[in-house]
């Protein structure tokens, strides 16, 4: 079941990071972009730390009130999910 939980969060963290990355080359290039609810989705399922690398890293979706605020705060409460999981 732990395998299983890791391996989990680490797809699903590689994933937001890539979605992000994927976002901002499409932005830049003007085509069809990827939907801000699959971003928060993709947080929400657990891959916020990855999403918030990918904002970060990408320098996209920063200055967005909802993400600067949003993503951050999801990605402490995720990593404190895993933490009390791992401890307890």
């Amino acid at each position: 079941m732990e395998l299983f939980l890791y391996t989990y969060l680490a797809l699903i963290n590689i994933y937001a990071f890539t979605l992000m990355g994927i976002d901002k080359k499409r932005a830049r290039k003007q085509v069809y972009r990827i939907s801000e609810r699959s971003l928060w989705l993709s947080a929400f399922l657990g891959g916020a730390p990855g999403a918030l690398l990918g904002m970060n890293a990408f320098r996209h979706k920063t200055k967005h009130t909802a993400f600067k605020a949003g993503m951050p705060l999801l990605a402490v409460i995720e990593i404190g999910l895993f933490m009390y999981r791992v401890i307890f």
